[in-house]
């Protein structure tokens, strides 16, 4: 996955740098191109000699010198780059980054790329705990860069914590993910909703559900790293908003509708994963309602049902995936869904098992498919779900393909 691809690797003063020596290599080895920049710090840490001899290629490391083989160094790196990895990410390098500073080499080409950039911070525990350098990173991904999670261990300094630079392969297996999961689903517009919609009663008080979004968001986050374009439509959710794609924030069941009906006709794949509200309140009262009676009666009526329709909508060649949260009668509810909805295919969960409800961090689901297989998976993280559902919209796509 790596053959021919142009990596730009940037290289700070932290004492971790003489990882990146291992990183270089695994690279290269995978038949990557390798071109170092190297801050004057990372000077003081390892020599040029050795990035130039492990690379094969020159090191550049200062704005001003000789210019051999670039026209204007910094663009010409920009652009040469397929991915640009800094490693490790200083406390120094990610906030002159954040806070748009270009005074050397490397924050110039990063400012100057559309590369995809990962950032592999590497500090002590105090520093990157600090609330400025998670504000730091926190701008850096809501701009679509990327943080690989540093490792917890001991560090140079003697102590103990997060902030350990993980180790080269972890590093390595990272980018090859990426440029293995890119080609995958590059060119193709994914349209994700997540979370639960809300129907206000007054203005105080709504009908809503327990859904949180994780799983939809899981989804999203999973398609943007294969390569696609993704919207996401999401309802109400305290999770942070995925960085680097359109999300379009609702409220209502209608809302949601509007957002979806608007982006499905130019998707490729639409997976229903919100948990909409069925019903709405027939009125809503303008002001609060003020308790007067031991009981209360609230007139519902229905709202419309989004998946149908665009199964309705659906044209030769878009997948659409829908869910299917039961409480009881799983295979029969979810068959009857996936065939009245005309889905390609559907993810069943029982919500009454343990962890695999709402707000959980896992999820135990089965996938019925319109050819009648049903694939029972066990306990796993929705992060692993997600990527086995779009594992299956792949194989859909590639059986589209063929007809």
């Amino acid at each position: 996955m790596l053959k021919g691809k142009k990596i730009v690797l940037g290289i700070t003063g932290g004492i971790a740098a003489y990882k990146a020596v291992e990183i270089v290599s695994r690279l290269r080895k995978a038949g990557a191109e390798v071109y170092v920049i190297m801050t004057k710090e990372a000077a003081e840490f390892v020599t040029e000699l050795t990035f130039r001899e492990i690379s094969g290629h020159s090191v550049s490391s200062d704005m001003w010198s000789k210019v051999t083989h670039w026209n204007v160094e910094h663009i010409a790196l920009a652009n040469l780059a397929d991915l640009m990895l800094i490693v490790p990410a200083t406390a120094n390098i990610i906030g002159k980054t954040a806070a748009g500073i270009a005074d050397d080499l490397l924050t110039t080409t990063l400012l100057a790329t559309k590369a995809p950039v990962f950032f592999a911070p590497a500090m002590n525990s105090n520093m990157y705990e600090n609330p400025i350098v998670q504000h730091n990173m926190k701008t850096l991904q809501e701009h679509g860069w990327h943080m690989i999670p540093p490792a917890t261990g001991h560090l140079a300094c003697g102590t103990a914590g997060i902030g350990r630079l993980p180790e080269a392969i972890d590093v390595f297996t990272v980018i090859e993910d990426f440029f293995s999961a890119v080609q995958v689903l590059k060119g193709k517009k994914v349209l994700v909703t997540a979370a639960g919609t809300i129907e206000p009663i007054d203005p105080v008080r709504f009908i809503g559900n327990r859904s949180s979004g994780k799983m939809g968001y899981a989804i999203a986050r999973e398609a943007q790293r294969r390569g696609a374009e993704v919207v996401l439509v999401s309802g109400p959710s305290a999770l942070q908003e995925p960085a680097g794609m359109r999300v379009i924030h609702v409220e209502t069941t209608a809302q949601m509708r509007e957002a979806v009906i608007k982006e499905f006709s130019d998707c490729n794949v639409v997976i229903k994963a919100a948990a909409v509200a069925d019903y709405r309140a027939k009125e809503i009262a303008e002001n609060k309602i003020k308790k007067s009676e031991t009981t209360m009666s609230i007139m519902l009526e229905k709202n419309p049902d989004i998946l149908q329709e665009l199964g309705s909508l659906k044209k030769s060649g878009q997948i659409l995936v829908g869910f299917a949260a039961e409480t009881q009668k799983l295979l029969e509810y979810a068959k009857t869904k996936l065939l009245k909805k005309n889905l390609d295919f559907i993810v069943a969960n029982d919500i009454t098992k343990p962890n695999a409800g709402f707000n959980a961090e896992t999820n135990l689901v089965k996938i019925l498919s319109r050819d009648g297989a049903v694939e029972e998976l066990p306990l796993m993280s929705k992060k692993e779900l997600a990527g086995i559902i779009l594992d299956h919209v792949i194989k859909k796509m590639e059986i589209n393909s063929k007809k």
